[in-house]
């Protein structure tokens, strides 16, 4: 356990400070981020003359605790990992006594770390902007919050390196990404909170894992109406069923990549 700890300090600190070489680029990656900045405004305007169960102060937190939860919860490994075993570059972490996950793992957290400061600085120049939607949630809202959002990461990286295992057989496992984000861009919470959904559309969005990488953890700090226990219980199951699958994916995947003499 103690090899173990060693090994991941190692690896965050190794890849904190390589990111810390690219802050403009960090920067550019924070604000590319801001879609729901732009959609908060749209809603906004909307709720004055519609009716959508929500205030326009309720969209304007809504949204930039969306913005939040989207900033720590980019992942990029299936670009990262389709060029690994496109070019072969896979084969010396292999070598390793280590998976490659890891190393995709750790550089995403280091990443999120570097990140922080330009997410804070954003938040806190749209408070001084907009100070009648700043709000102060209980401690136990926050704890469940930072819950919610870790674990909600991570189930994103589990299904986005899941659907990079398919590089072991198709050249350009990226356009995979791209189908699923049409789906998660419109089912997760980012265009819109799911209060504006039809009931029954939105208990079928429910069912499926788009919703708590961004929504859940969004609704829970601004004091929607989600029910936590279920919340938490489909992140978990979620993400056991593409941990086992990725797992299997890796093992088929790693014969072929093997088979074609790497």
């Amino acid at each position: 356990m103690r090899g173990f700890f060693r090994k991941a300090r190692a690896l965050l600190l190794v890849y904190y400070a390589y990111m810390l070489e690219y802050r403009a680029e960090l920067l550019l990656w924070v604000l590319s981020g801001s879609l729901p900045l732009i959609l908060m405004g749209i809603w906004m305007e909307a709720a004055e003359s519609g009716s959508f169960g929500l205030s326009p102060l309720d969209f304007a937190r809504y949204f930039i605790a969306s913005f939040v939860v989207r900033q720590i919860t980019v992942v990029w490994v299936i670009w990262e990992f389709e060029k690994q075993v496109v070019q072969g570059t896979l084969s010396p972490l292999l070598l390793q006594p280590l998976d490659p996950g890891w190393h995709h793992f750790t550089s995403h957290v280091s990443e999120r770390l570097a990140r922080l400061p330009f997410i804070l600085i954003l938040v806190i120049l749209f408070f001084v902007l907009y100070p009648q939607s700043f709000w102060l949630p209980s401690s136990g809202v926050v704890l469940l919050f930072l819950l919610a959002v870790i674990l909600a990461f991570m189930l994103r990286f589990l299904i986005q390196y899941t659907l990079a295992m398919f590089s072991f057989w198709i050249e350009r496992a990226t356009a995979l990404e791209q189908i699923w984000f049409l789906f998660f861009l419109f089912l997760s919470g980012i265009v819109a909170p799911l209060e504006v959904f039809p009931p029954e559309v939105r208990e079928f969005v429910l069912w499926t894992p788009f919703p708590y990488i961004l929504y859940f953890p969004a609704a829970l700090i601004v004091g929607l109406p989600v029910n936590v226990g279920r919340g938490f219980l489909a992140i978990l199951g979620w993400s056991v069923i593409f941990f086992v699958l990725n797992r299997w994916l890796w093992r088929r995947g790693l014969k072929r990549y093997s088979g074609m003499g790497a």
